[in-house]
């Protein structure tokens, strides 16, 4: 059984993942074109803080609280094979997050002046930058509506076990970004509105998108208000404390960039830059093992802990295999990778310097925050919402306590710095609580995983470092020569690492690579 949710959790995970890379690619292409129209100026902080709210209420409410605290009410109900009962279920869900997402936008957009103060009050101090900043909330805040819809149908259509549509949907997002940009920016005065009319477009295609797909599983596209409804009582009791729980690294970032107001201008583009860079292996691994991990966590729940905790150690040491050598390769081509896709036009050396010291602090911390994505489902598989809550509250006191203490000595690395070590001391309780409870994670097979991935990290380690020294990437000038020289520095990197875990036998390698095998069969 355990091992039949194993390769369920691997091709969910690769499904997943594949659709989160394409979406990837053409956000860093997204990247790359607001780079080369804003760089790091007045007008980028302000839309990076505009932008902000929204995103993280959409990772609280939407793709965070929403989608973990749904996903194991409605594997019940799919259990039970009640399917009157389950449409009762959506239909209340989806009435009530309507409505209350109506009224959230709403207040949004009235109270952007208030919320701009709480988020970046720095900005106070130049009326420009904040009355610019303020304008942008307001043009982007009703994202939120659309992008939580998206979440929820996530969460519908991942408990039915069909994960690529809403893993593909943030690409019409980047498209809509990337084309507005270049579409609009000379027909909006800044220029920069033309980036917030460019969400909203997104936000209504991604939903389009769902909804052929929900209508395949036969979901109702019908209202019925019915709040005191037992499951969404359920959903509500579970989403409360895992707004906090689910997304401390997302909190983090926010209370970042309320601390980064204060550091000399460009603070905030230099965490935002590096932090879309962190997005890459975080949604491509981390995030897409933690979605595809739930439903399956959730089935294996019960009165035999056994399966459940074999299923959290399993993730967790695949995560390792992966996080780990992808930090190492952030750690040591973090200029290079900056420069080849940023480096133009308004990003200047002084930016690309800059947010590789922002990409240095956040990479320490890669495996904990990949960590932690895949061992909060294994409580919320246990109905347990209120464990990750008082751990995450823990590490958000470390972060402020840290960031603090590190924002004037080291500046913006001192803050991503903290956003580190808070995210390792969140994984070390949660890991150490939940093994407690399961009993069945196997350490001794935890131990013997990750000397082998250590030690293979190190060989690449060791032949990145040695490459670099040899032919360095940024001393190519032309574009195309740096990213073929980048691409084949990863790729070989990469294959060293592989090569390396398969002669020490890691186990984790093997049964993905026969995951592979069989999907390929």
């Amino acid at each position: 059984m355990t091992s039949s949710e194993h390769r369920k959790i691997l091709r969910a995970t690769f499904v997943v993942g594949g659709g989160t890379f394409i979406s990837r690619v053409f956000g860093y292409i997204r990247d790359m074109v607001v780079a080369s129209f804003f760089g790091t100026g007045v007008a980028a902080d302000a839309f990076f803080v505009a932008f902000r709210l929204p995103n993280l209420l959409r990772r609280l409410i939407g793709e965070g609280s929403m989608t973990v605290s749904f996903i194991p009410v409605f594997t019940d109900y799919l259990k039970k094979g009640d399917k009157k009962e389950a449409e009762r279920f959506l239909t209340s869900c989806l009435s009530l997050l309507v409505c209350l997402l109506l009224m959230v936008a709403a207040a949004g957009v009235l109270l952007a002046p208030w919320l701009v103060r709480l988020i970046a009050p720095g900005f106070i101090a130049y009326p420009e930058k904040f009355s610019l900043t303020v304008s942008l909330t307001r043009v982007v805040f009703p994202y939120i509506f659309f992008i939580s819809l998206v979440a929820f149908s996530m969460g519908v259509l991942n408990s039915y076990r069909v994960f690529f549509p809403p893993a593909f949907s943030p690409v019409l997002l980047n498209i809509s970004m990337i084309g507005s940009v270049l579409l609009l920016y000379h027909f909006f005065h800044p220029p920069i509105y033309a980036l917030a009319v460019g969400v909203l477009i997104g936000g209504g295609l991604q939903l389009g998108f769902q909804i052929p797909f929900l209508a395949r599983q036969g979901f109702p596209f019908r209202f019925a208000w019915n709040p005191r409804h037992p499951g969404l009582k359920r959903v509500m009791a579970l989403m409360g404390p895992s707004i906090i729980g689910i997304a401390v690294y997302q909190i983090t970032v926010f209370i970042n960039t309320l601390l980064a107001s204060f550091l000399p201008s460009g603070s905030v583009s230099y965490l935002y830059y590096a932090d879309r860079l962190m997005q890459f292996p975080l949604g491509i691994f981390a995030i897409a093992m933690g979605t595809a991990a739930l439903p399956s966590f959730s089935s294996l729940s019960g009165e035999d802990p056994g399966p459940l905790g074999e299923a959290v150690g399993f993730t967790l040491r695949t995560i390792l295999m992966i996080s780990i050598p992808a930090s190492v390769g952030l750690i040591l081509l973090r200029e290079p990778i900056i420069g080849v896709l940023f480096q133009r036009g308004a990003f200047t050396v002084h930016s690309r310097v800059a947010t590789a010291q922002a990409l240095l602090g956040y990479a320490v911390g890669l495996f904990a925050v990949s960590g932690v994505r895949v061992v909060v489902p294994g409580f919320y598989a246990l109905k347990d919402a209120k464990t990750p809550v008082r751990v995450a509250i823990a590490a958000l006191i470390a972060n402020v306590g840290l960031g603090v203490l590190l924002m004037f000595p080291l500046k913006h690395l001192g803050l991503a710095l903290a956003t580190s070590l808070s995210s390792i001391l969140n994984l070390v309780i949660l890991v150490i609580i939940l093994s407690k409870r399961l009993r069945s994670m196997r350490w001794g097979v935890i131990r013997k995983s990750l000397a082998e991935v250590l030690l293979a990290s190190a060989v690449m380690a060791l032949f990145l470092f040695g490459l670099q020294r040899w032919h360095p990437i940024l001393s190519v000038r032309d574009f195309f020569p740096r990213l073929m020289y980048l691409f084949l520095d990863l790729v070989v990197a990469g294959a060293l690492y592989l090569v390396t875990l398969k002669v020490l036998k890691n186990a984790e390698l093997n049964h993905m690579l026969a995951a592979v095998k069989r999907r390929k069969g």
